[in-house]
């Protein structure tokens, strides 16, 4: 079964060797970027400068609409036969949001708060990026149901990595 694997960038060598992976979708600031692993495409390797923020401040590349379709693109070209790494600095927010807003797009007739809950069991660490997903549901026409599964689900536990887990692509309704 595909899946998405979710880890920080600490785990990104060790993840990429065991899992061998179709492609990645690297989320950090940029000038934290980094090139892409041995073994893996360039053309298979999303790399996105942006922030773990959720407003507008000074100096910080804010997330963007522009950064989701650029995500939801990714996941739309992975053919599935291998999994899909995604990563942030530490594994919580950035790229939390990101796997959920992949498994939302991959199964449109799954309730998203079915997948919040599956990421929290998952990982009690994780806290997607409310901005993220605020992007993915509008261009997804959820109507606020993935905002909602964030927040029912709630912040997660803090920490400075957090908890790796891998999410399955396809969901049965």
């Amino acid at each position: 079964m595909p899946y998405i694997s979710v880890c920080s960038l600490a785990l990104v060598p060790s993840t990429v060797t065991r899992l061998r992976p179709w492609g990645m979708i690297t989320l950090l600031d940029p000038t934290s970027m980094i090139e892409t692993p041995a073994g893996l495409s360039p053309d298979t390797h999303l790399k996105l400068g942006l922030n773990d923020v959720t407003y507008v401040q000074e100096g910080l590349i804010t997330p963007a609409e522009a950064h989701v379709s650029a995500i939801l693109d990714h996941v739309q070209a992975w053919d599935q036969a291998a999994p899909l790494v995604v990563h942030c600095w530490a594994g919580v927010s950035r790229s939390t949001a990101s796997a959920f807003m992949a498994a939302c797009a991959l199964n449109p007739d799954v309730p998203p708060l079915k997948i919040a809950h599956f990421i929290r069991e998952a990982s009690p660490t994780a806290t997607p990026n409310r901005l993220l997903t605020r992007y993915a549901d509008d261009l997804l026409g959820r109507g606020g149901a993935m905002v909602d599964a964030i927040d029912a689900i709630g912040r997660g536990e803090d920490c400075w990595e957090g908890v790796a887990f891998d999410l399955p692509a396809r969901w049965e309704p």
